[in-house]
C-alpha cells in the first residue's frame, strides 16, 4: 500500500532483472554504480601525483614544471568528475525521472554548478 508522500523506485539490475522498492519521499539511497572501480583509480592516482607535486614544491623545484604538473592533476580530477556525472546521470537520475524525484534534480543541478565553477 502506497503512503503519501512515499516513492516508488524501480531499478534494473546488470542482468537485466527489474524490481522496485518504495521509501518516504526525501530518503536517500545508494544506486548501483557502474564505474566505481574506475573512479576510485582515477582518485588513488591523482591523489598520488598530487602528493609528487607536493614534493616538487617542497624540493624547490621550477616554478613552471610544478604549474605543469599541478595543470595535470586537475584535468584528472576534471576528468573523474566527469565519469562520475555520467554514471549518475545515467543511472540515478533516470531512476528520478521514472519517479517524479524533482529533489534528485535539484540537486544534480547544484552539483554540476560546484562543479563548474
Amino acid at each position: 500500500m502506497e503512503k503519501k508522500g512515499q516513492i516508488v523506485h524501480t531499478h534494473k539490475a546488470p542482468d537485466g532483472t527489474e524490481y522496485s522498492h518504495k521509501h518516504n519521499e526525501g530518503h536517500e539511497h545508494k544506486h548501483i554504480h557502474q564505474n566505481t572501480k574506475q573512479v576510485l583509480n582515477r582518485l588513488s592516482r591523482a591523489s598520488g601525483h598530487l602528493e609528487s607535486v607536493k614534493r616538487m614544491v617542497e624540493d624547490g623545484k621550477d616554478c613552471s614544471e610544478v604549474l605543469i604538473q599541478l595543470s595535470a592533476v586537475i584535468a584528472a580530477l576534471n576528468n573523474t568528475g566527469k565519469v562520475i556525472l555520467k554514471d549518475h546521470m545515467e543511472h540515478c537520475i533516470v531512476d528520478a525521472v521514472e519517479s517524479g524525484d524533482e529533489t534528485a534534480i535539484e540537486n544534480l543541478t547544484k552539483a554540476i554548478d560546484s562543479l563548474i565553477k
